[in-house]
């Protein structure tokens, strides 16, 4: 794979771009501190902005890795972000790129996480080579499964008790696209 780095991606509504420091308090407000959006994730809320502040300080030292993918999802018309998307996992040899994704509440069911999932994905290809991107989610959770079917993703299998969130242990939906099937 040729790594490129979180990368600027354009799309109709969006700009997909590396988090700076000062999106603390929009991170905070607009996603990470509601319980309604962490309620399927492996992090709880956070408790305030200082949290988004300590993670932003992590992540914007990360994007000196060319193979750091952390995304912050900006809304065009609002100028600020609204969710994250990034590679949570990637295995080199396999060429396999694993993906997570949150988003403010506000912002459900209105296609936008759909349109950033897509738009990474293209980049995760066409530029950066993998092979396979696979993502899951627990089956309590069937809509961020609805987003991995709208951008191409097919369903594998759903694991018993094979990962664990918010909510304990539960089971894990797996979608994954390849390239050739593009």
């Amino acid at each position: 794979m040729k790594h490129l780095g979180t990368k600027r991606i354009e799309t109709e509504r969006l700009i997909l771009r590396p988090f700076r420091l000062n999106d603390a308090p929009a991170m905070y407000e607009n996603w990470a501190r509601d319980p309604e959006v962490t309620k399927y994730l492996t992090w709880q809320p956070y408790s305030g902005v200082e949290t988004a502040d300590e993670i932003l300080s992590i992540w914007t030292k990360e994007y000196e890795k060319k193979d750091f993918y952390q995304w912050a999802i900006e809304l065009k018309k609002l100028g600020q972000p609204i969710g994250s998307i990034s590679v949570v996992e990637m295995k080199e040899k396999a060429k396999v790129a694993h993906i997570g994704y949150a988003l403010g509440r506000n912002w459900w069911r209105q296609g936008i996480m759909s349109e950033a999932l897509k738009a990474v994905m293209d980049f995760l290809f066409d530029e950066v080579g993998v092979n396979r991107l696979e993502s899951r989610h627990d089956p309590n959770n069937p809509n961020s499964g609805k987003v991995m079917v709208k951008c191409g993703m097919k369903y594998e299998c759903t694991m018993r008790q094979s990962d664990w969130n918010n909510q304990g242990i539960c089971d894990a939906s797996w979608y994954a696209l390849l390239k050739s099937e593009r």
